[in-house]
């Protein structure tokens, strides 16, 4: 692969390469400032070809995207990758891929433990995971497809913690008062009692059209979600295949959908009912619980706050399950301090058999 003198603009490499399917390609790149920094650049080219674990981490990453990338919904992959940019790439980029130890992995670690955000606290237990997730899952791909010899995030082991994101929910009361605060903000009003009275989640309360209500079987679908990417709506699979699912609804939710349909003026079956962002519900949720008075909980916390109601008249974590499309039983169980405590009953049911047993052998 010739380097050249590209006039006044610096250096240029010509890369000509053989791809997977045995042809012959060449490409190439521009703007170095120096023969030695194009250079550099032809060499970890010539690693990537021969898929050398003496590239560079920031190389492999590259291969990692293109393996990776069409494998994923593009919303999950644009999280990965600004995960991967901002807090993996900064410490590891030009470290060779082979070369890095678990103790690397350490040092990176306590380096994310002492990140503050601008509010001045740490990061997220949850979200410390989640970079280690990632940052194991690329040496994961370099273990499986490229003959490294172990994994250092996995020898060095996770940090954080799942779920660990405290778990709110508001009381019936509670969000009774809040919707009477947004009474005078319909759409916004008609989005929280979905949100509430279903327990479904942002992304498919925004995806929903006319076309996904049976009123008469007073059925809701859900089948689908909405994200908003780099400027674009997009309307995507929900998050799991259990995700997919058909609720059922109160009559009276019914009703107060179909009135609200009315209000939209030529609105078609496949349209969206609440063409609004996830931030435009933020600001509203700030807003409705400022005026009830109520503690501000999070958006997502409406989920929680269903999965309360739903325990607290009696459901067991099978149908709840079921009606929220949980992936997992597992879960459903993570609100097993909201469930009942049946510990009592259970004492006394034991009492109650011992007293037979002896009643039995009083009578014998």
């Amino acid at each position: 692969m010739p380097v050249y003198k590209d006039g006044k603009s610096g250096w240029r490499v010509v890369y000509r390469y053989t791809d997977f399917r045995g042809e012959l390609k060449q490409t190439q790149k521009r703007g170095f400032k120096t023969q030695r920094e194009a250079k550099q650049w032809e060499h970890e080219q010539i690693l990537k070809t021969e898929a050398s674990l003496d590239m560079t981490f920031g190389s492999f990453v590259e291969i990692f995207a293109i393996d990776k990338q069409e494998r994923v919904k593009e919303s999950t992959w644009a999280n990965k990758e600004h995960i991967i940019r901002t807090k993996i790439l900064p410490y590891f980029k030009d470290r060779k891929i082979a070369e890095i130890q678990p103790r690397d992995v350490i040092a990176w670690q306590n380096e994310m433990l002492h990140i503050k955000q601008k509010n001045g606290k740490p990061l997220s237990p949850d979200y410390l995971r989640n970079l280690h997730t990632q940052l194991s899952c690329i040496f994961n791909h370099a273990v499986r497809y490229y003959g490294l010899k172990s994994n250092p995030a996995k020898i060095a082991g996770s940090m954080g913690k799942k779920g660990a994101k405290e778990m709110q929910f508001w009381t019936q009361e509670e969000y009774r008062k809040f919707a009477e605060a947004m009474m005078d903000k319909p759409v916004m009003y008609y989005a929280f009692e979905m949100l509430y009275w279903c327990g479904i989640r942002c992304g498919e309360l925004l995806a929903l059209t006319p076309a996904d209500f049976e009123f008469e079987q007073k059925k809701l679908r859900i089948n689908k979600s909405y994200q908003r990417l780099n400027g674009r709506d997009l309307i995507t699979d929900p998050k799991t295949k259990k995700s997919i699912r058909t609720i059922d609804l109160p009559e009276f939710l019914v009703e107060e959908i179909r009135d609200y349909l009315k209000m939209l003026y030529g609105i078609k079956g496949s349209d969206r009912m609440f063409a609004v962002s996830k931030h435009s519900l933020h600001r509203a949720m700030d807003f409705g619980a400022k005026e009830a008075g109520v503690k501000r909980i999070r958006v997502h916390d409406l989920r929680h706050s269903h999965v309360s109601l739903l325990i607290q008249l009696g459901y067991s974590a099978v149908a709840i399950a079921d009606r929220l499309g949980h992936e997992s039983i597992e879960i459903t169980y993570r609100y097993a301090h909201m469930f009942p405590s049946v510990q009592q009953d259970m004492a006394k049911s034991l009492d109650t058999l011992r007293k037979e047993e002896e009643d039995v052998s009083e009578e014998s």
